[in-house]
């Protein structure tokens, strides 16, 4: 897939472009409809498929005190993406001067930098540009006059309701994963650049990974049996995640460290991504160390436990 910044450089000739537009974030299943539509728009036309995504929400710069927490990291997103099979994706970096473009503004300069555009596939409600002023609406208006097909496609429904990044991130909050997996059509994943801790995990015999996980909704708190995915290598793993109540610290925040089994090479860096097998249990309180130290040897014996019940996954992830 090819990843650009600017429509002006993708230069795509004489050859028409067939564009989606979306933020996307979980590349869900209503985002897949969108995009395979755009694809096949893209083979009927002879044309370059292209999504048109952007690299933060848009209301970090509009409404920066109702920021969603995201499913996905942009890394994921753009792997998730590339795996439909898009020829390019355009990557907006989305800043205030972008915000104050009017919608229509947005689709002018997007014509005039490629040139030719065969067709605009969005969501039904789908609204850009500044204070909302861009919709199906004006994208019509907008085709008419400059020669591009309109695809506003209704909402995909699971269970009687609409799948949304929104009810997604409900789900994954509230623990219901399988549901969360279901509406995005593969298997929920929580993904992060392994950082420096504390080293409390080494000093009781076992070693963490630090994920950072700024900006993204994480499943409820408490210890779980993981799969772990380094460089698309699955390792099984326990994950924590908590807020170290046993540390006894003042201010204490929200971690995700992952004790990957039978594994000691240096992951600082490098990026995690992590699948959930199971619970083992809720957090706890432990009255010492050594307490915590053993309760942990436990949930790694549970783990391996579950581990061993579970179906056989292959041990390389498509990324």
């Amino acid at each position: 897939m090819n990843l650009i910044h600017s429509a002006a450089e993708l230069k795509p000739g004489r050859q028409k472009v067939c564009l989606a537009i979306g933020m996307f974030d979980g590349v869900h299943l209503g985002h897949q409809q969108v995009i395979r539509q755009t694809i096949t728009g893209a083979e009927q036309q002879e044309a370059l498929s292209v999504v048109l995504t952007f690299d933060r929400h848009p209301n970090t710069v509009v409404a920066p005190g109702h920021v969603p927490l995201m499913i996905y990291s942009l890394p994921q997103r753009m792997r998730a993406i590339e795996r439909l099979g898009v020829d390019t994706t355009l990557l907006i970096h989305f800043d205030k001067p972008f915000s104050e473009l009017s919608g229509e503004t947005f689709i002018r300069r997007l014509v005039k930098d490629f040139g030719q555009i065969g067709s605009i596939c969005v969501g039904s409600t789908f609204t850009f540009g500044h204070k909302r002023t861009g919709n199906v609406d004006l994208l019509n208006k907008l085709g008419k006059e400059l020669q591009f097909q309109i695809h506003g496609l209704a909402a995909v429904s699971l269970d009687g309701q609409a799948v949304s990044s929104t009810r997604i991130r409900e789900a994954i909050r509230s623990g219901q994963l399988d549901a969360a997996s279901q509406m995005l059509g593969r298997e929920y994943a929580l993904a992060g650049t392994v950082t420096h801790g504390d080293g409390i995990g080494r000093q009781l015999g076992f070693p963490t990974a630090n994920i950072d996980f700024a900006g993204l909704i994480t499943p409820p708190t408490g210890v779980y049996a993981v799969h772990a995915y380094v460089q698309k290598k699955m390792h099984r793993a326990v994950l924590n995640l908590g807020h170290r109540p046993t540390l006894k610290n003042p201010t204490p925040e929200l971690r995700v460290e992952a004790h990957l089994l039978d594994f000691e090479d240096d992951l600082y860096g490098q990026e995690l991504e992590i699948t959930f097998v199971s619970k083992l249990r809720e957090e706890k309180k432990f009255n010492s160390l050594t307490e915590l130290r053993q309760q942990i040897q436990r949930d790694i014996s549970e783990a391996h436990r579950q581990f061993n019940t579970k179906p056989a996954y292959s041990n390389e992830r498509s990324r």
